[in-house]
This record gives structure tokens, sequence and C-alpha cells, in this order.
């Protein structure tokens, strides 16, 4: 398929398929007109049947290379959603890990600490008491990669919490970084190696991946990031986040890279186990509507966002039980589990740099008009 093609469901009235898209295809154009971000890939599905999938814009602006539906975004903090939490769930349905099991018991780090008593179901829904956010980075530039996990997991061990455990929902990178710690402690493989082995290769998914500071293989294109002030270059192919590139590009809380349609796959494969439809019994029902329902005591689900009552970046018309996440670069996702429509939304806006926040507004308004367009 050519750079920009668009893919759009075919019926009886080709033109009415178009119509119903072209609200959104406007927004889209719009959004590069109007420096929300440099480029993007839109992709609108119910179910397995993508109804819209198209390109816009370019890569780099330097080198104005266009984006193509294959083009490689980094997903920012949509790896705790599509990496983190699967092989969490993977362990779970093993029973290698359970919810309540607390974390003082799995890390002897945090044994003696305040938060020992964290549970398994804290730091999926962010009620574990931890911060949103640290710069560790700062203290693990210039440490070898081995050096540099451990020196993390110690300073983890160190972070006093902001509240009491289970007291707040507090979204936190923290949480997912001792999340990655406790898988790689369980089957002792990085989290990177377990996911791909357990979820993304039986599923035929290739291009869901965590690059970490290997080469890129040939022919796979990605959208460039940002000039990076710390790093000194320009971020393409390479991890955004700071505090994950700082330990080698891997973690629970970002570097995993990918397109919109391997996302799109690993999404109907979470909304089919929800309904108790799936084909390959990767994950069981109940494991899923565990996870992908509101979890008790939170404003989240385990691993996933659920629409805010006002000023959701879905927009107004995903139902209640839908499930969705940002990304700090510009990617999104959200998945309505009762109507099966499923938006994926992959951007570098963070090219005009981090300050570019336009992407706020953006969001609700196109999945909107998406949603709309679905309904006709």
């Amino acid at each position: 398929m050519k750079p920009g093609a668009v893919y759009m469901k075919q019926t009886t009235d080709s033109g009415k398929a178009e119509e119903e898209f072209q609200p959104v295809h406007r927004l889209m154009q719009r959004g590069i007109a109007d420096d929300v971000f440099p480029g993007g890939v839109l992709l609108v599905a119910t179910g397995k049947e993508i109804r819209f999938h198209q390109s816009y814009g370019v890569t780099d602006r330097n080198t104005c290379q266009p984006v193509t539906i294959d083009t490689f975004f980094d997903l920012a903090s949509l790896t705790k959603s599509l990496a983190t939490t699967p092989a969490v769930m993977k362990l779970v349905e093993q029973g290698k890990l359970h919810l309540e099991t607390t974390l003082g018991t799995i890390l002897p780090e945090f044994a003696s600490t305040d938060k020992s008593g964290i549970r398994i179901r804290n730091l999926l829904d962010h009620t574990s008491g931890l911060p949103d956010w640290r710069p560790y980075y700062e203290v693990l530039s210039g440490s070898p990669q081995e050096k540099g996990k451990r020196r993390l997991l110690d300073l983890l061990a160190r972070e006093p919490l902001v509240h009491p455990i289970g007291e707040k929902t507090i979204y936190s990178d923290l949480g997912f970084m001792v999340l990655s710690r406790i898988i790689e402690e369980t089957v002792g493989e990085p989290v990177d190696r377990f996911v791909c082995r357990t979820v993304y290769q039986p599923l035929g998914i290739r291009r869901l991946f965590y690059p970490g500071m290997v080469p890129w293989p040939p022919g796979w294109e990605c959208a460039a990031t940002e000039e990076c002030p710390w790093r000194e270059k320009m971020l393409c192919g390479e991890v955004h986040d700071d505090n994950a590139w700082s330990t080698g590009g891997v973690d629970g809380h970002a570097g995993l890279f990918g397109t919109a349609r391997d996302v799109h796959l690993l999404l109907c494969e979470l909304l089919f186990a929800y309904r108790g439809e799936s084909a390959t019994s990767l994950f069981g029902q109940s494991t899923a509507k565990c996870f992908l329902s509101r979890s008790p005591g939170s404003e989240r689900a385990l691993g996933f966002d659920i629409p805010e009552k006002a000023g959701s970046s879905s927009g107004t018309y995903f139902s209640k039980k839908s499930v969705g996440h940002l990304g700090f670069t510009g990617t999104s996702f959200w998945m309505d589990l009762e109507r099966g429509a499923i938006v994926i939304l992959l951007t570098n806006r963070v090219h005009f740099g981090r300050e570019n926040i336009r992407i706020r507004d953006f969001r609700p308004v196109l999945h909107d008009a998406v949603m709309v367009g679905l309904s006709r």
C-alpha cells in the first residue's frame, strides 16, 4: 500500500463508506496543518474489521520522509497496557503471580520498607502510594546497563510513599518499573522477552517490540520523536523516556515500539477474551474481565485507563465499559468493550517539543468524530 493510502470498509455503497469518515480524515489533516503533530497514523476498527487506516504527515521535519501505515512509533506509556499488563495477565493465569501478593514477599529489597505491603493489584491500578515520576536518569546516566538496573531497584526501594497504600489513585511510572522487576524475578527473563514469547509470537505479532539499544531491522521505518536536550540528538528508534533509556531501553513503563496494525491485533485478542470468544485461549475470560474492568477502590482498571466522567480523552461516546491508555509521545488507544469499537492514534507530537500539548484538545474531538462515523 502506498504512503498515505486509505483503507476503508467496502460496502455496497463505497461512496457512503468514504463519506462516513471524511470528517475524521479532515480532522487528521487539520492536526497536521495546526502543528498538533508532524506525522501520525489513525486506525479505526469494529472488532477485527478495520474500517479506516490512514497515515498522515512526515516522520521527521528535517528529512520530510512521509509516514506510512507501516511506520513504527515510540508507544511510550502504551507499554504499560500492551506489554507489562499482558505479561502479568499471563503470570496470573499460570498461577505464578496473584493480584493480592505483596511486594515484600517477591522482591527482598522491599521487604523491610514502607512499600512491603503494596499488592500487585495496587501497582496495576495506581493505588500503590508511589509518586508519579522521578528523574532517576540523572543518577543512572553513564552506568553500565546491568548495574543501572540494580541501582534503579535500590532507588525504587528507597523512594518514600506520597500517600498510604490504597488510599488514592495517582498515576505512577514507578509502579510499572517495579512490575517489570517482579516479572523478571518471577520468570528469570526480562519483560520484553517474556511478553514476546508468551503473547506476541502466539498471536503472530511481529511489529510490537522493544528495540532497546540494538540496531533496527533493515527496512523498518520509525517516526522521530524530539531533539533531546539531554542526549543532544534527534531521537529516532531510540526510546524517548529518559528513565527507560538509562537502563537499556526496556522497562515496564516505556520502551515499546510498534505499528497501529499490530496494536490492533493485540487489542482484538483482549476484546474477544473479555467476551469469551477468543479462538486462541491466550487469556481466559475471567482474567480478561478482571483486568479490563474498573478496579475496586481505584479510578482505573488493572493496567488500563477508563473514561473519566467529564473531559475524557476518549470523547463523549465511548461507553463506561471502555478501556484505553495515553502515551507521552502522542500515542493512544481506546476500546469500547460493549460495541467493539477500537481507535488507535499514533503520532510523534513531541517532535514539536514536549511543551506541545495541542493533542489534549484534539483527541476528544477526533474520537467523537470517529464514533459518529461508526454509528452511521
